[in-house]
């Protein structure tokens, strides 16, 4: 109890150290020094990377650190908040795994990579935020991993309910025993704890999809799939707020959630939690789970929403559910532009009668209508000028594609666009590790030899591997599913320096080009193979 007593006062004093409207700023970081006595063929190396995740921005983009041959660096980049980073070299042979940061925007931070007294490479601070919280950076990671330990958890909501209680409990202990032993500030135990919160968070939620998956199975019959629920007691308990007591551990409140690496999937899982789902969705939906086109069921959507996030987090409109209405709004402002482009339609259609069209477009949910009503759900003050900002650059969007930048990636797909004139490029972005991207490519093969008979497009597959000969289970892979596919093997770095140019992270991806080798803009993307032929059309009829 006294243990207790003393770290909820550490944390008390931490909790004064950062204000909310400090926390919030969006400017560059710059990340700079030299690794001391560097060699790229020894070290086995010339660059390190990291998937960087800004909520505001593009998700799961990734950061590529190039090295010179002097060991030297430098990465300047955009952040909307404080950032933890955790710069990794894949192919390294002298056992130096990484470098982890943690910068505010408008620093830089300098950073010396040397041998300790021991002969191991350690980071060396040279001031800035990452020297006042590396003793967070050097251990933050041993109890954040545990944080997530309800991933792995098979059993009942009622006995996953008291294993994460207990998990809580070891989490804060193992953070208290670290915190002791390397002398945490006020600061590195608020963000350590903030940190825990976020994983934690994360882990209970990803428990409750995938025990939702277990309670569901497909039967066919008359030659449909029919979902059955197996425990209808189990699956009733998950639609009840009250069993997601383990979340009132969780600070929805604190802004440092923010630096956290696991705020992307925090999100992700409360944006999509089923029970947040089906309320959302409750009286505005018809039996096709389809939203009628109509300005009154969007805003009580929208309120649905709202109620069951603030249901979920247990608080009034917290900065987590904001942040999800943010995700939202900025997810489907493509949408909702297009339906602009319906009215002219609409007015002519003679499917309808007079007083049927002025009926539809009396209520039709305009862009502009659609975007003041999601911005006035952001109190926030940075939230709003964030969606602000967001919707300022979309409409400046006046191009349907934009030039290539001159960088050596960028090359390659020069290169591929000259070797097929005339034609769009669809670039699949794949790798052997991933099973949906192999999963994509084997149900695609009728279509994909339906494609390869048309003169305005190519299919073009890029993966990574160590090197650009690819291993041998590679060679086989394509040998049997893309022996008539145009296929590009670049090597892992080279691969992550495609992802930086393109901002992705996760495959399967795809990225379009028009004839001239100009990227498509985003929302006229094609964005794989359910509904290539649909999305194809669409970007001819727009590019004429």
């Amino acid at each position: 109890m006294i243990k207790r007593t003393i770290f909820t006062i550490v944390l008390a004093t931490a909790a004064m150290v950062v204000q909310a409207q400090e926390w919030f700023k969006t400017d560059s970081v710059t990340i700079q020094g030299r690794i001391e006595g560097y060699d790229a063929e020894q070290f086995g190396f010339t660059s390190m990377s990291d998937t960087f995740d800004d909520v505001f921005e593009k998700e799961g983009t990734v950061l590529v650190l190039d090295i010179n041959d002097d060991g030297t660096f430098c990465k300047k980049f955009k952040v909307s908040y404080p950032v933890r980073l955790s710069f990794s070299a894949d192919e390294s042979k002298v056992g130096f795994k990484g470098m982890r940061i943690f910068a505010r925007p408008g620093e830089t931070i300098d950073v010396t990579v040397a041998k300790d007294a021991n002969g191991k490479y350690q980071c060396r601070y040279n001031g800035g935020s990452s020297s006042e919280v590396q003793r967070w950076l050097r251990s933050g990671w041993k109890f954040s991993e545990l944080s997530r330990a309800m991933w792995r958890f098979k059993g009942k909501l009622d006995e996953a309910n008291l294993a994460a209680e207990m998990l809580w409990q070891i989490v804060n202990d193992s953070l208290q025993q670290v915190a002791k032993r390397e002398g945490y500030t006020p600061l590195e135990m608020q963000l350590a704890q903030a940190d825990i919160q976020a994983r934690f968070g994360e882990g209970y939620l990803t428990y409750v999809a995938n025990h939702e998956s277990d309670l569901i199975k497909w039967e066919q019959r008359d030659g449909k799939y029919h979902k059955v629920i197996t425990d209808s007691a189990e699956w009733q308990k998950k639609r009840d707020y009250d069993t997601y007591k383990p979340l009132k551990h969780v600070d929805f409140t604190n802004p440092l959630l923010f630096a956290s690496d696991d705020i992307s999937s925090l999100l992700n899982r409360m944006q999509y939690a089923e029970v947040v789902w089906e309320d959302k969705n409750k009286g505005v939906t018809n039996e096709m789970g389809n939203i009628e086109i109509n300005y009154d069921i969007y805003v009580k959507e929208l309120s649905n929403y709202r109620t069951a996030l603030n249901k979920l987090t247990g608080g009034k409109d917290n900065l987590m559910t904001q942040l999800c209405v943010y995700k939202t709004f900025a997810i489907r402002f493509d949408h909702w532009r297009s339906y602009d482009d319906d009215i002219p339609k609409i007015k002519v259609d003679t499917r309808l009668t007079k007083a049927e069209r002025e009926k539809v477009l009396k209520t039709w949910p305009t862009l502009d209508m659609m975007t003041k009503l999601y911005i006035s759900a952001l109190p926030h003050s940075y939230l709003r000028q964030k969606a602000e900002q967001f919707m300022a650059i979309k409409l400046a969007q006046k191009d349907l594609a934009a030039p290539l930048p001159d960088k050596p990636m960028a090359d390659l797909i020069r290169k591929l666009s000259a070797k097929y004139p005339g034609r769009i490029l669809v670039i699949d972005f794949w790798g052997m590790t991933c099973g949906p991207c192999r999963l994509a490519i084997q149900t695609s093969k009728d279509l994909r030899a339906e494609i390869a008979k048309r003169n305005d497009v190519k299919l073009i597959f890029i993966a990574g591997e160590r090197t650009t000969e690819g291993s041998e289970a590679y060679k086989k892979y394509v040998a049997e599913w893309l022996a008539d596919e145009e296929t590009v093997c670049v090597t892992n770095q080279d691969f992550a320096k495609l992802r930086e140019l393109f901002q992705f992270n996760g495959i399967p991806h795809f990225e379009t080009f028009t004839p001239d080798c100009r990227r498509v803009r985003d929302d006229l993307q094609i964005h794989g193979y359910n509904a290539f032929d649909y999305e194809l059309q669409m970007l001819i009829d727009k590019l004429k």
